[in-house]
């Protein structure tokens, strides 16, 4: 074979159920292998993933993936990827630690900025500068604070927060469990309790291991020209030689018979009619999923057991009434050994015994009973369906096909039998309709007669929020201890060069050397979504969606009486998963998932451009897709679920209801941000304050009432439901989304309106009262988590403010620049953002995962003097403008066009009003900046406060900044 640039060709494969021409390369000198794909998408997409295999849970990769993005050899400065952030038109820039891989994927559209990304980001991972005082920083450092030390570091609070949920840890104590002799029972993310133990010297020497072209496997995705690609690459491979990596992942030696594992998390105390509750996972090792076939086959048997809320196993926990919800992810096959995962949160630790032994019971009864044919078909054909959509969502294409073709690659494998499923799927479907009982087989052979089983318990701890501080003292105290004076002396050396290195700014020379767009580089027009209105209330989109119709119907909320406002997400949920008058629901699931692609519901909330802080657009959406063949039978599903919910089953209403709950609780600690912030704006405007109501700490209270006196109030929400359905789902109040090619929309069309033909007339909604919240000033948020959520900020009526496009630009810059300079790497926090809602006139800075509270609210509070005395040059400003026109321009799949379209329209914001915010800001000066900062520094002046934390942290930060009131969160 030939070589070009140093590359030999392995292979080449015409992908034809994506469209696409794959090459596989080998890099003759280093060894290091190019998946090269090439297809009409311009969300071009780039990576490099190398094997990071951990020995230990100081979370080493980790740490390293953050840090190796903080300067290089071609790119000198503290923070290129922050640069990047502030100035790309990406569609995808960050970094991914797995068990066993990290990743550093890119994507863009503009192939200009594409190029950019990629140079920046070799350079990063072969020739990063990691200096002590990056690892200190991004990792852990001994930190002086009120004359003492703390361990301090990004990636060490980032993992507090996430030791702070308990499904993280029951995820992981499940993982490490299955896997305790292999690289995967360590945790690669970094346990807090062990970063402390990781060693510069051990983070160099890690990087010299396995971060070489020897040990890479590169990727690109779209339409560039694809011998450039093999340029680029060589251009920074040419000057290594090849080394023989020890990253193999080991498997795992098989258990002889089953075992368990208890854990505890930290919960809050017990209080009257609410007792703590555990979780539990039986955990599964299946084989490798290098088996395409047998990994395709696992997923259905999967779907059936689990898939759908009527799904046997599924069906048998939820009814049993031992638990809330499901726990465990199910079928997981991104390590090179796959796994299952099932289980319940919200149980009583007297019963866990008993939910455990239903499991193994329940898998023995579907067992004897067979599986139902009619499961598998909607097994077989949801998964189908997701395959031949491939509909990734915000997640670019091309990155959704890297992490897939990396399950088998990793580890030596093709990366293209993951992507092309086409025969695998048709030999399946073979196998299936022989009836000789695969599925059966494969029940007996990896989950009844299979003794590599670990069941694995999580119980409540009230006192452990209490114990891990005085844990993480004693740590710090035994470290601190275990110093010589000249020990000493080198940490607080090493924190002073910390200092030094976060406050001294970069040369101008070095920040030049970044590679950046300009302004002209940009289009000076949006991209417009076409639509139009062929019927009175139809919205249409005539686009190209490979044969797939999506359709949205839009229900008027704003009519909703206050006391059903808050019932509206179950009734949602209710419409589709309560079954009919003819139909129990796990019938009617059943044949939603053999006829559609799917259905769904949300409530979708949003204020309306200049309509003040009193007008909103709520509407309740139900959704759905299917192809147009099956069009007839997806319309008639939705006309059974609009025309014939059955609300008035008890039983099913109630485990629905607990889900919600348990889904509500377990998202708190992972996402304090959200619920600080909705929590925050609550207080500003109609949208916010229905959300909090719907999806905030208000609505999880309500959740909690419901469920802990459900006897008592069952009457009340069945009678509501009925009621929600006659005000709510009628053609007065609805406006349906279609997006389709225009062909096939013909066919379509008659159906569609015979379907809302059927609907009620009703009249036209009257805007509710939606009472306001009785809420503090400065609110505190107790829950038992080791890290803090803190929120700031303040609606701008107009005449105090007048939206201008430039806000746009101060915000995204103010988080880039200064928050991520003051709150996450100064401060270490997680992150930090600033935001300015231009419908509602909200201003808002929110950080994450955040160990300060009093020094992020000053951060906060002199946010708007930073930008009001900015000084910055013209390539400075036109980095932060050409940022700011990235978020006009995102790249979506063909049905978020529609539905984002549909978006704009309810906030009446038109194509006349974002072609002038375009405008604005792309004419930003630094005048319009400073402009801005004078605006926030008034705003934030005395701005209300929401922090969510730990009790003891929300007390001293209290006494340091002014009272908090507290309640507790959870």
């Amino acid at each position: 074979m030939t070589a070009t640039h140093g590359f030999t060709l392995v292979s080449e494969t015409a992908v034809e159920e994506y469209a696409l021409t794959a090459r596989l390369y080998r890099h003759g000198p280093t060894g290091a292998e190019l998946l090269s794909i090439s297809c009409a998408d311009e969300n071009k997409v780039f990576g490099v993933t190398l094997r990071t295999p951990p020995t230990d849970s100081t979370g080493l990769p980790h740490i390293l993936e953050h840090s190796v993005l903080c300067g290089s050899r071609r790119y000198p400065v503290k923070e290129p990827f922050v640069e990047l952030l502030k100035s790309s038109l990406q569609t995808f820039l960050n970094a991914f630690t797995y068990p066993d891989k990290t990743c550093y994927p890119v994507a863009s559209a503009n192939l200009a900025d594409f190029y950019n990304l990629v140079d920046v980001y070799l350079d990063a991972v072969f020739h990063p500068r990691i200096p002590e005082e990056v690892f200190g920083q991004e990792g852990w450092h001994f930190h002086p604070h009120e004359g003492g030390f703390v361990f301090k570091g990004v990636v060490y609070n980032e993992m507090k927060g996430a030791y702070s949920s308990p499904e993280s840890l029951l995820g992981e104590h499940s993982q490490r469990a299955l896997f305790p002799g292999t690289t995967y029972g360590v945790d690669s993310g970094g346990d807090p309790a062990v970063i402390p133990r990781l060693t510069y010297s051990q983070f160099k020497d890690f990087h010299a291991k396995y971060y070489h072209p020897s040990n890479a496997r590169f990727y690109f995705y779209g339409d560039d020209d694809p011998e450039r690609r093999l340029l680029i690459l060589e251009e920074y491979l040419k000057d290594f030689q090849p080394i023989e990596p020890d990253s193999a992942v080991a498997l795992q030696k098989p258990f002889d018979a089953p075992r368990r594992v208890e854990e505890r998390y930290a919960c809050a105390p017990a209080e009257e009619g609410r007792e703590p509750k555990a979780y539990f996972t039986v955990n599964w090792l299946l084989p490798e999923a290098s088996d395409v076939e047998r990994t395709l086959a696992l997923a259905v048997l999967e779907h059936v057991l689990i898939g759908l809320p009527g799904s046997p196993l599924r069906r048998a926990l939820i009814a049993s009434g031992l638990g809330e919800d499901l726990a465990g992810g199910g079928l997981e096959t991104e390590l090179r050994q796959m796994t299952f995962s099932i289980g319940l949160k919200g149980v009583e630790p007297a019963r866990l015994e008993e939910a455990q032994q239903l499991v193994l019971d329940t898998l023995k009864d579907i067992r004897a009973k067979g599986i139902d044919p009619d499961d598998v078909e909607a097994a077989l054909n949801t998964i189908e369906f997701r395959l031949r959509e491939n509909n990734t969502g915000s997640f670019p294409r091309g990155l959704s096909l890297m992490l897939r073709a990396l399950v088998t690659w990793l580890h030596d494998g093709d990366p293209l039998a993951p992507i092309r499923f086409q025969a695998p799927l048709d030999a399946l479907k073979a196998s299936l309709a022989k009836g000789e009982g695969l599925l059966e087989s494969l029940l007996d052979e990896h989950l009844l007669n299979n003794p590599h089983r670990v069941h694995v318990l999580l119980l409540p701890d009230p006192g452990m929020e209490r114990r891990l501080l005085d844990e993480e003292r004693a740590r710090l105290d035994a470290a601190l201890a275990a110093l010589t004076p000249e020990g000493m002396e080198q940490a607080r050396d090493l924190a002073r060069r910390i200092a030094h290195f976060q406050e001294t700014p970069d040369a101008p020379e070095d920040l030049a050397r970044i590679p950046k767009l300009h302004l002209a580089d940009l289009p000076r027009e949006n991209k417009r979504i076409p639509g139009d209105w062929p019927e009175p209330g139809v919205f249409f989109h005539d686009l190209p969606t490979n044969g797939v119709v999506y359709l949205e119907l839009g229900f008027d909320l704003s009519g909703v009486d206050p006391e059903l406002l808050p019932l509206t997400p179950l009734f949602g949920r209710a419409l589709l998963e309560m079954g009919t008058r003819k139909e129990d629901f796990a019938r009617f699931l059943n044949r939603a998932a053999r006829k559609t692609g799917g259905l769904g519901r949300e409530v979708a909330l949003s204020s309306v451009r200049a309509g003040g802080p009193g007008a909103a657009s709520a509407r309740l959406i139900v959704a759905g897709k299917a192809t147009p063949e099956r069009a007839g039978d997806f319309l008639g599903i939705l006309s059974d679920a609009l025309l014939q919910a059955n609300f008035d089953d008890k039983a099913r209403f109630r485990e629905m209801l607990l889900e919600a709950k348990a889904r509500s609780e377990r998202r708190l600690a992972p996402s304090g941000h959200v619920y600080a912030s909705r929590r925050l704006k609550a207080r500003f405007h109609r949208a916010a304050l229905a959300e909090e109501r719907l999806a905030g700490l208000k609505a999880i209270q309500g959740l909690r009432r419901w469920a802990e006196a459900f006897d008592e109030h069952w009457p009340v929400l069945n009678a509501g439901l009925h009621r929600l359905r006659e005000c709510v789902l009628t053609r007065a109040g609805l406006e349906a989304n279609v997006t389709l090619d225009a062909k096939a929309f013909e066919g379509f069309r008659p159906r569609l309106m015979a379907l809302l033909a059927d609907l009620p007339q009703g009249a036209p909604a009257t805007q509710a009262a939606w009472p306001a919240l009785e809420l503090p000033a400065r609110e505190g948020l107790a829950a038992p988590v080791q890290v803090n959520y803190v929120a700031q900020g303040r609606l701008l009526a107009p005449g105090d403010y007048d939206f201008h496009g430039s806000m746009l630009v101060a915000c995204r810059y103010l988080r880039n620049a200064y928050l991520w300079e003051r709150v996450r790497v100064r401060g270490g926090a997680y992150g930090a953002f600033s935001s300015f809602d231009r419908w509602s006139g909200t201003l808002s800075m929110v950080s994450y995962r955040d160990p300060n509270i009093a020094k992020t609210l000053e951060a906060f509070a002199e946010a708007g003097d930073f930008l009001a005395k900015l000084d910055i040059g013209p390539e400075e400003l036109e980095r932060a403008v050409i940022g700011a026109v990235g978020d006009f321009d995102a790249v979506l799949l063909p049905d978020a066009q529609g539905h984002v379209a549909m978006a704009r329209h309810w906030a009446r914001d038109g194509e006349e009003t974002r072609a002038r915010v375009r405008r604005e800001v792309m004419e930003t000066t630094l005048d319009h900046l400073r402009e801005a900062g004078r605006v926030m520094t008034r705003a934030m002046d005395g701005a209300p406060v929401v922090v969510l934390g730990g009790e003891e942290a929300l007390r001293g930060a209290s006494e340091a900044v002014g009272a908090l009131e507290i309640t507790r969160a959870m």
